[in-house]
């Protein structure tokens, strides 16, 4: 994967990739400023396979979408820097491959991170009703991460009819990641 310099309006972001299999693939461009303050913000990424996980973190990291299917073996990790006022802030982004044989390394994603985007695909509702299992495996690692549910591939969803967009909205309104009943407990 190539490293990626790109303009943002509040300062400057770079990008590294790295796999289970090794270390950093691609290095963040530029030494670090000795007095700017850096912060690291552990992102986890989960949900069935095939509803664009990696993709999404592609796109922000890199910057480029490819529309070939590449499966997630395991975990893939990904990072972005972008420089806000004096503070350069690193999102470290981990997507666990989506089978249920990876479950097994749920913790790498969950432990530690500030938060969790929980994601489905609009246009496949049996990833949306497995995510309440997933909010459950997860929340056992990690409690504190905030939450976020994640619907992908609109363009697809968009195609739907309305009756269709409509079944699909009641269901994640309210939010699965809601508690059923009492008080929250996120």
């Amino acid at each position: 994967m190539s490293n990626s310099t790109a303009s943002m309006p509040t300062g400057s972001s770079s990008s590294s990739s790295t796999n289970t299999a090794g270390g950093p693939t691609n290095p963040p461009s530029g030494a670090q400023n000795e007095d700017k303050n850096s912060v690291v913000i552990k992102v986890g990424m989960v949900g069935d396979s095939q509803i664009g996980k990696t993709s999404l973190m592609v796109k922000y990291v890199e910057g480029s979408f490819d529309e070939d299917y590449i499966q997630t073996l395991g975990v893939n990790f990904m990072e972005k820097t972008i420089s806000i006022r004096n503070t350069e802030i690193t999102f470290s982004i981990w997507d666990l491959g989506g089978q249920r044989e990876f479950v097994n390394m749920l913790p790498l994603v969950c432990n530690d991170a500030v938060a969790i985007l929980f994601m489905f695909d609009l246009s496949r509702k049996s990833t949306l009703n497995s995510i309440k299992e997933w909010y459950r495996q997860a929340r056992g690692f990690n409690k504190t991460a905030i939450p976020f549910l994640i619907g992908t591939k609109y363009d697809h969803f968009a195609a739907f009819s309305k009756d269709e967009q409509e079944e699909i909205t009641r269901q994640v309104h309210p939010s699965p990641l809601a508690p059923s009943d009492g008080p929250s407990q996120r």
